[in-house]
């Protein structure tokens, strides 16, 4: 390392928050239960300071530090702060639901935050140790925070599978690292790409290596065939919990995969646009045919968040600008989703009762107009009904396959797509024409309240003027790929 061009500038939101979560993971010592508000707001406040920060330090050009293992660039300045703004919202969200159940405690918080950290490298990585090693910060945190409720068995069985599963991801990812590496002679992802595009790298070797690398991929955002850890660990988890691996993780995830396939093996384009393909169709067949005979709902959001990731690979698949700022748009708007729909769930849920099951929907309408009204809201944005904002996302990925030739990929999309509106409509007639059978008040901390109304309008609003965030999305990731 050059340590006389060392810039640490533009890591300056990850070194405060490496640096402010190792002070609140001692400060935390020193804190019994009764005052744990103490942590839970000096975490909110270190989200508040690092986005501040990443807004601070943000340029409309992609800069390379620490001997070209980290890059701050536009894409990664947009899906940060969209990171902090998802993470603030969960620990909002789950604030009561972790109370009632005992897991509201110092580790819950720090591991949040760590697993933000690797999120980060994820994002601003551009190198291939560097992804990895952002990758493992995540899921290490995530297996973790799943097996917090440790006399819970189901929890401890999800805890389990992810490692297992996770471990074995993480291995095929390493593998097909190493196949790069041997054919390339670098782990940089920019001298990959001009090796493999010069033609002195063996061709063989990198498109092995790409197969292993996909499947890793494949894994991480729990698509078909590489999907069974994610209706067990939604399921088995707290619902806190699948709130939290089905939100943040899913922004760093792709940037994650759009690191690895638009950076490092561009140009392989041909290669992996037929292999995502087969992906995208697979994830949104079973995706949402399973799903239409789930009743516990959190199964359900599973087998949804699976089909989601289908629709996702479209914009990838495009392998151009247009395509991959369609796909930023559509994760954003997954994760706005997520958050109303499991805020919802988390709402309903009190101390020894679960809100799991359609059945628990029933008659919510009758119990709380508006709460049943940010849950339409959710599950019409996800059935990619107008006016929300969920049906422009998915328009962005289908006509991002449509520009490039793929006709049938979009149509097989849109009739996926009609197949998925039967189950979140369910949920809908759940809510509004069937008789509640649970009368009990719904207790929700004011601050829960307010952010989860603005997080449901937000779906709405952004449904009626959705070009600024699509701009936005567009804007960035141009500017950004000079570095893609």
């Amino acid at each position: 390392m050059n340590w006389a061009d060392l810039n640490l500038v533009p890591a300056k939101p990850e070194l405060f928050l490496l640096t402010a979560v190792s002070v609140l993971l001692l400060l935390d010592l020193f804190i019994s239960d009764a005052k744990r508000g103490i942590t839970y707001a000096l975490s909110l406040l270190i989200l508040v300071i690092t986005a501040a920060l990443q807004v601070m330090v943000a340029e409309p050009y992609a800069i390379y530090t620490l001997s070209n293992n980290f890059v701050s660039d536009p894409l990664s300045t947009v899906v940060k702060l969209a990171m902090y703004a998802s993470t603030f919202a969960v620990l909002v969200y789950t604030r009561q639901y972790c109370s009632d159940r005992g897991i509201f405690k110092g580790e819950y918080f720090t591991l949040t935050l760590f697993a933000l950290l690797g999120m980060n490298v994820m994002v601003s990585a551009s190198h291939f140790l560097s992804l990895y090693m952002g990758l493992e910060l995540l899921s290490l945190c995530l297996y973790a925070l799943i097996a917090l409720q440790r006399d819970s068995i189901p929890a401890t069985e999800s805890a389990m599978k992810y490692f297992v599963l996770g471990a074995l991801a993480s291995g095929l990812l390493l593998y097909g690292m190493s196949m790069i590496y041997g054919a390339t002679g670098s782990l940089e992802l920019a001298v990959v790409a001009k090796s493999i595009a010069s033609g002195s790298a063996n061709q063989v070797l990198v498109v092995f290596g790409l197969v292993f690398i996909v499947a890793g991929l494949a894994f991480k955002l729990g698509a078909v065939p590489f999907h069974m850890w994610v209706p067990d660990v939604y399921q088995g988890s707290s619902t806190a919990l699948a709130l939290m691996i089905g939100a943040a993780p899913k922004l760093a995830a792709f940037v994650f995969v759009l690191r690895f396939l638009a950076q490092g093996l561009a140009p392989l384009v041909a290669d992996w646009q037929g292999m995502l393909a087969i992906i995208a169709v697979l994830s949104m067949a079973i995706g949402n045919i399973t799903a239409i005979v789930q009743t516990n709902i959190k199964r359900m959001l599973a087998y949804s968040t699976i089909s989601h990731m289908g629709f996702l690979l479209l914009g990838l698949i495009a392998g151009n600008a247009d395509g991959y700022s369609a796909a930023l748009f559509y994760t954003v708007i997954y994760v706005l989703m997520t958050l109303v729909g499991f805020g919802i769930l988390l709402a309903l849920s009190r101390a020894g009762f679960e809100c799991e099951t359609l059945d628990d929907l029933k008659g919510l309408n009758q119990r709380n107009s508006w709460y049943a009204f940010l849950m339409l809201l959710a599950m019409f944005s996800m059935a990619g009904i107008p006016p929300l904002v969920g049906f422009f996302a998915k328009f962005a990925v289908i006509m991002a396959v449509v520009n490039i030739g793929l006709v049938w990929l979009a149509v097989f999309a849109v009739v996926m797509s009609l197949i998925g509106a039967f189950y979140y409509l369910r949920v809908v007639k759940c809510i509004y024409f069937d008789d509640a059978t649970d009368n009990a008040p719904i207790v929700v901390r004011a601050d829960m309240k307010l952010l989860l109304s603005v997080n449901g309008v937000a779906l709405l609003v952004l449904g009626a003027i959705p070009e600024r965030l699509v701009a936005l999305c567009l804007e960035a990731m141009k500017q950004s790929l000079t570095a893609l």
